[in-house]
């Protein structure tokens, strides 16, 4: 069954005259004729009395003609709404990363993109790594911004998929700062055990922290006192004195050019890593295609 031959016997029920009704849908007299035919083929029972006179519709299909009415607006109002969707989808782009690279990396991307994103909308999606890299996989995602360091695998067939390294940054040990601007909790030789401000184990910044303490030798004495799955978190934690939190240097060095924070420890206590941005091989869309030229060039 085709939407014409509904609209083709409404227009038919309205006019009550077969030429009438074929020229106000543009067809000849013979092939509107057939349309009818088909649609009673396909309902299983004559819908018009054939015969001299206006046009009259038998039992079945007065009874059919709401029926067609309601269908008719019911396709043409998903058509329309379909439509209007899959203009929006063309300027919107779909970026999936975890909750501090939005804060950091993307948040600094806002500011530079704005003349891209002109008429169009970047939908930013935080998840845990796993998930930011099963979203792209799945196509719910233009692109996935993930940490890269040799502990956090991510696993994305490369015939499928490609990167670019979009930035650098590194983990630090950083305190609340003492008037004299020193941390502090700070590490030491003669140092206690320093009070620890801990990820959980399922965020892709505590696997890094974790894996950094268990190969350093020179790994300070810890003592947990807060596990948390947020780096703002911790950041408000560190600069209310709770202890020493590993935070990202993109989200700390202004503190710490103030002298809000301070290092608890030296350059071997820092975790270092690339920030990824995956993306399919095949062709996106316009809004996608140009951010990634500008991300890429940079």
């Amino acid at each position: 069954m085709q939407l014409k031959w509904l609209e083709d016997f409404i227009v038919l029920a309205q006019e009550r005259s077969f030429t009438r009704a074929a020229e106000l849908r543009h067809v000849t007299h013979p092939a509107f004729g057939r349309r009818i035919r088909a649609l009673e083929a396909w309902a299983g029972t004559p819908l018009v009395e054939r015969g001299g006179g206006p046009v009259t519709l038998t039992p079945a299909g007065q009874s059919f003609l709401d029926t067609a009415g309601q269908m008719v607006r019911n396709l043409t109002q998903s058509h329309e709404e379909l439509q209007s969707l899959a203009g929006r989808q063309a300027r919107t782009v779909t970026l999936a990363t975890g909750r501090t690279l939005a804060r950091t990396v993307v948040a600094d991307w806002l500011v530079r993109l704005q003349p891209i994103l002109q008429g169009g909308e970047l939908c930013i999606r935080t998840r845990a790594l796993a998930d930011t890299v099963a979203m792209l996989e799945r196509s719910e995602a233009d692109f996935s911004l993930v940490y890269h360091h040799p502990t956090l695998a991510v696993r994305l067939d490369a015939r499928q998929f490609m990167h670019v390294t979009v930035a650098s940054d590194r983990l630090v040990p950083v305190s609340r700062a003492t008037a004299q601007g020193q941390a502090l909790h700070r590490f030491g030789p003669d140092a206690t055990r320093v009070p620890y401000l801990a990820y959980a184990p399922q965020l892709a910044l505590g696997r890094l922290v974790e894996d950094h303490l268990a190969q350093n030798p020179h790994a300070p004495r810890l003592q947990r006192v807060v596990e948390c799955d947020s780096a703002d978190a911790h950041y408000e934690y560190v600069q209310k004195g709770l202890g020493v939190a590993w935070l990202p240097w993109s989200m700390v060095h202004a503190d710490c050019q103030a002298q809000r924070m301070a290092l608890a420890g030296d350059a071997r206590m820092e975790v270092r890593f690339d920030v990824r941005l995956y993306r399919p091989k095949r062709r996106l869309g316009p809004l996608a295609e140009a951010l990634w030229k500008a991300l890429a060039q940079r």
